[in-house]
């Protein structure tokens, strides 16, 4: 709730969710649509002003009504050619996104860390299992 009233002050965004990040102790902040400008600031002055008080990498990414949209958000600036979303047999939501293979690296990050998001963002707002980058 702390890190939420900080960026809300700091940059007039209103965020939704407030997650601390396993990888790298960061803050990952789910904002309200169309707030992604206010969040980042001219030059990403507001970003860089929230990184300096919170003294931990902070990243900011906006939420959408759908999975889809939200996968979209979560991944980009990553080219998505595709998303499926299906139930296994065993009762688990799987999201199958395919990027770009340019991108494929983007997407899934350094050591799996950008894929670890976003299985975790997924997970918390849409109950999806797991994610899978093709």
């Amino acid at each position: 709730m702390r890190y939420i009233a900080l960026l809300e002050n700091l940059t007039g965004a209103i965020a939704k969710d407030c997650v601390v990040s396993p990888e790298d102790n960061g803050i990952i902040y789910v904002i309200r649509p169309g707030d992604m400008g206010l969040a980042i600031g001219k030059s990403g002055a507001n970003i860089e002003r929230t990184r300096k008080v919170i003294s931990r990498p902070v990243e900011i990414v906006e939420y959408a009504d759908t999975p889809e949209g939200f996968l979209k958000n979560i991944v980009a600036p990553a080219k998505i050619r595709g998303i499926r979303i299906n139930k296994t047999s065993d009762g688990h939501t799987v999201a199958q996104v395919t990027v770009d293979p340019h991108d494929k690296g983007m997407a899934i990050g350094k050591s799996g860390k950008n894929i670890a998001k976003t299985r975790l963002l997924m997970k918390r707002h849409f109950d999806l299992d797991n994610v899978v980058v093709l």
